[in-house]
């Protein structure tokens, strides 16, 4: 295949106009200016960006049971998650699955549940349009999961781990008053039947040190599994301490500048949400996605609940200065492949692998085609017509 006439994003720069030539799951080569003569798909006015990976996206446990009690079947749930993340420009995700002893309506979080959404991506991955992997989310304050997690572990299932504690008070919610207001509205019951499940809950929860003493074994397992440790809502210094020394190399959604820096101090990349950095702001009033990327203390950003969002930040925070659009796109891109060491992917060069997203760009960026390992997996009306 070959493509002509786009612009190009590489690593450092812009190709305002070039061509690039695909070999099997490979690009071949690439150049500058008129493409060689054959057959070619004419991509005027498009932008052609490396397949985007996610880290971290939670839309199966929503693609499973939409509404509380209303589960769909789990291959059905994954093949729709499936189109969405291709139509988006996502050819690697990991599908971020809690470990989390939840007793509320919610049941995709139950632990057999979970079981038969990791069983299904594995099984019907050979079938799917991009690579859909497993992130475990393990929630600390809630040992009951460990034996699970620890067996999927054992077996080859997990591709990722974060470690993660949501006891009020602290991380994500430190502002117990702001987590009341946020979960009653989330899940539309009471201020009063949210504060008597959290008394519950701190009162089985223990002590910092009880809580953190499982995870290390937890991610004892992972890292001899050679997967990449993230630890979640690092929210202080002393945090980001605490899971380098278990060996988190990635810190997901600091909810401060202060653990975003020591965590890039301490040599661990830094992802946020895309979703923030769209919005500009955190839904729950932690650091804001896009002064995070303006101070530099970012590395990538991550679906967590919309895929859209990861073409719309980008290409919006290089539309409003924030950075330039070649660093905009390794948030997206090269940044997500170096913190899991996927080295072949996440940059338009010759000799790696052949994922891309070509995107019209705008006021409102679109994707009009996805190709990953060379073949195109999503190509939308406008494409027709535009190979001679």
């Amino acid at each position: 295949m070959l493509l002509r006439d786009l612009r190009i994003v590489l690593p450092e720069q812009l190709i305002e106009r070039g061509w690039l030539r695909i070999e099997g799951d490979r690009i071949a080569e690439l150049g500058e200016g008129d493409a060689p003569a054959g057959q070619s798909v004419n991509g005027a006015g498009l932008t052609a960006i490396p397949g985007m990976i996610d880290l971290h996206g939670d839309m199966l446990e929503r693609e499973v049971e939409p509404r509380p009690g209303a589960q769909f079947p789990m291959n059905m749930a994954v093949f729709e998650l499936d189109k969405r993340l291709a139509a988006a420009g996502i050819t690697t995700a990991y599908a971020a699955l809690s470990f989390w002893d939840h007793e509320g309506r919610d049941t995709s979080r139950k632990q057999e549940v979970v079981r038969q959404m990791v069983a299904a991506i594995h099984a019907q991955r050979p079938q799917l349009l991009i690579d859909l992997r497993v992130h475990a989310r393990f929630e600390v304050s809630t040992p009951s999961v460990a034996a699970l997690l620890g067996e999927l572990l054992e077996a080859g299932q997990i591709e990722l781990l974060s470690l993660m504690d949501h006891t009020p008070g602290q991380g994500q919610y430190r502002n117990i008053e702001q987590y009341v207001s946020f979960m009653s509205n989330w899940r539309r019951v009471t201020p009063g039947h949210v504060e008597e499940e959290l008394r519950e809950r701190m009162a089985q929860a223990g002590t910092l040190q009880a809580r953190w003493a499982l995870a290390r074994d937890i991610a004892a397992v992972a890292a001899d599994q050679g997967l990449a440790i993230a630890s979640h809502d690092d929210d202080t210094a002393e945090k980001v301490d605490l899971v380098a020394a278990l060996g988190a190399t990635l810190s997901e959604f600091p909810v401060t500048m202060e653990a975003a820096e020591e965590a890039r101090r301490r040599g661990m990349l830094v992802a946020m949400g895309a979703p923030n950095a769209l919005r500009g702001s955190s839904h729950s009033g932690n650091l804001s996605a896009r002064e995070a990327v303006a101070a530099g203390v970012v590395d990538c950003l991550a679906a967590d609940y919309h895929p859209g969002t990861m073409v719309q930040a980008a290409f919006g925070l290089a539309r409003a200065g924030v950075v330039s659009l070649p660093a905009a796109v390794a948030l997206v891109s090269s940044g997500p492949a170096d913190a899991i060491g996927m080295g072949d992917a996440g940059r338009i060069a010759t000799g790696l692998r052949a994922d891309l997203a070509l995107v019209e760009d705008g006021a409102c960026p679109r994707v009009r085609a996805t190709i990953r390992n060379g073949t195109p997996i999503y190509w939308d009306n406008t494409m027709w017509g535009r190979t001679t």
